[in-house]
């Protein structure tokens, strides 16, 4: 009974800290609320036509995907996995890409009424919220105190990860389901809940977290894998007597994730569009030691030097989620080597060590000096299946909600040590202590920008064209990862229902996973949109070369946002004829 006992919910005698912890349960996530409403409050100022800086490409992505779902959804039925709404005539796997496709199906109203923009601020809203609620849950639920609770979950929820993360990056920021699939994991292996059950609840969060966010499902999955090994070294005894209820549990979690989520699942491995492999290098993608200590402009305390040095840093700028800061790495420390003997304590501390060490990659160089490859824990995991596509960088969401856990347990154990007679001070040290902390870990609210505004006669050219609704249309500018305007054009209108080209992660021609996967969309978004981007100066396709991406494509229309007179207008017209219409900004061509 040592891994239940060790980790009991405590029962407060006391009637005014029962009250206490009984209000704790509303006006803590009311206080979180209020948090993340204080870091978004730019975006909700204007909801439909604000997004946040440092990442439009993706931005503009995720809102084509949340109106996809919304689409599907107002005309009857759930996402297409496989859709040629996006590079058409080849389509996209959207199992492969980052499509959001639960929060975009039971967000639909909002996106109807209110625009795919809105369906994303509150998307990011509640990543924050929700977040530090699940954790600071989790936490009582594990017997830690209200306060301690408290402050591990806003740890979490408001972590830099998931602030670097809010940059664009809407499948990761989102990070409500992993706390609950922790919980649900652990209370089958230390047997407090019915084994059968709590593996069905397991398997439900897991589909759940597949079609949130699948990478961060596996990140999950590590952590936990992580966290069961530690949990086994430190009790060897008990792993006998528990075994055959957690195979019994952890059967039925697979039972049910594969029943809800099988489908999907053959679609991504086995279906049309299968790919192998991942477009990202993993060594592009990793945390360097000085990011744990460095903090970016997105926190409140920074320095000019050093919030250059991280914009002149060579990783992305919603990749830079290692921070946690010396104050609260010093605290952490000290309360791990006092608190050892503790075993929630010393599990979630040896973890997050482990899961730091793997976000480091395999190549690290540490003020010029070349570490080992050979220890570092992503030299041996890096090459195994599923997580050669992982990159190791992002698992520091995981890892800060292990600090932010290992936080609220040793806080909860040092006040839980002091006498009650004892003086004021003494009772409130711990915990000013721990908030001195974490006050460097406080951000500043999210700096924004306007959405691209809709071509005027965007609306009106497709009413006039009449297309079908899987009718391929040809946008020029062709949709890209430097151009990303087609896809907010169509997250903001529904048209066109079929668009050639895009910005996706498909298979080339040997099923390796590409950006732009193996159609030749990349390179004539390449040659075409330079003319669009500078129409004085920018080199296009020759006549024969533009036929040539035609002929490939098969277009039911053309639809460009120039002029005639552009260089980009006479180009089109002299391979395409005189446009059939020309309302506002926008030619249009039927073919």
């Amino acid at each position: 009974m040592r891994l239940v006992s060790a980790v009991a919910p405590a029962r407060s005698t006391r009637p005014v800290q029962a009250r206490l912890a009984a209000r704790a349960w509303w006006l803590v996530p009311c206080c979180y609320l209020a948090g993340a409403l204080t870091l978004t409050w730019r975006l909700w100022a204007n909801p439909a036509s604000r997004m946040q800086v440092g990442n439009t490409t993706d931005v503009d992505l995720f809102a084509w995907f949340i109106r996809y779902a919304a689409v599907s959804v107002t005309h009857g039925s759930l996402p297409a996995l496989v859709s040629t709404a996006m590079n058409a005539p080849h389509g996209i796997n959207l199992m492969w890409n980052t499509s959001l496709l639960l929060p975009g199906t039971l967000l639909t109203p909002v996106t109807i009424l209110a625009g795919p923009q809105t369906s994303l601020t509150a998307l990011l809203t509640v990543g924050y919220a929700g977040s530090a609620t699940v954790l600071f849950w989790v936490l009582r639920r594990w017997g830690v105190s209200a306060g301690p609770a408290a402050l591990g979950g806003a740890v979490y929820g408001f972590s830099p990860a998931l602030v670097a993360s809010a940059m664009g990056h809407y499948h990761l920021q989102f990070a409500v389901l992993p706390p609950l699939l922790i919980h649900a994991l652990l209370r089958i292996v230390t047997g407090r809940g019915a084994p059968v059950r709590t593996g069905a609840w397991l398997g439900l969060l897991a589909a759940a977290q597949l079609f949130t966010g699948e990478e961060l499902l596996v990140d999950t999955a590590l952590a936990g894998l992580v966290i069961l090994v530690v949990l086994i070294v430190s009790a060897p005894r008990e792993v006998p007597g528990r075994f055959a209820r957690s195979v019994a549990g952890l059967a039925a979690a697979a039972g049910v994730t594969l029943l809800v989520s099988g489908y999907g699942l053959w679609v991504q491995f086995h279906g049309p569009l299968a790919e192998h492999g991942g477009p990202w290098n993993p060594i592009h993608y990793r945390n360097r030691v000085a990011a744990f200590v460095t903090p970016s402009a997105s926190m409140l305390l920074h320095t000019r030097a050093g919030a250059q040095a991280v914009d002149s840093h060579p990783i992305y700028r919603p990749e830079y989620v290692a921070y946690l800061g010396y104050p609260l790495l010093i605290v952490l420390l000290f309360a791990t080597v006092r608190y050892w003997r503790h075993l929630p304590v010393r599990v979630t501390a040896v973890s997050c060590a482990v899961l730091e060490l793997c976000s480091l990659g395999s190549t690290q160089v540490v003020r010029g000096v070349l570490v080992p490859a050979q220890l570092l824990p992503w030299h041996w995991l890096g090459h195994l299946p599923i997580l050669s596509q992982v990159l190791p960088g992002r698992l520091s969401i995981l890892a800060d909600g292990l600090a932010a856990a290992l936080l609220a347990f040793a806080l909860d154990r040092a006040l839980s040590a002091v006498p009650t007679q004892s003086a004021w001070w003494r009772r409130a040290g711990p915990a000013l202590v721990a908030a001195l902390a974490v006050v460097p870990l406080i951000p500043v609210p999210l700096h924004v920008t306007q959405v691209s505004p809709v071509p005027a006669g965007w609306q009106a050219t497709f009413a006039r064209l009449r297309l079908a609704r899987d009718a391929p249309v040809l946008i020029v500018p062709l949709a890209s990862g430097a151009v990303p305007q087609p896809l907010r054009w169509y997250a903001e209108t529904g048209e066109p229902g079929s668009m050639i080209g895009g910005y996706f992660i498909g298979p080339d021609r040997a099923g390796q996973g590409r950006m732009y996967g193996g159609s030749p969309g990349k390179a004539a978004a390449t040659s075409v949109d330079a003319m669009w981007l500078d129409p004085a100066h920018g080199r296009g396709p020759s006549p024969a070369g533009l036929r040539r991406y035609l002929a490939q494509w098969h277009p039911a229309a053309v639809v460009a946002v120039t002029r005639r007179n552009s260089r980009l207008g006479r180009l089109l017209i002299s391979v395409l004829g005189p446009p059939g219409l020309a309302i506002g900004r926008v030619l249009g061509w039927r073919r």
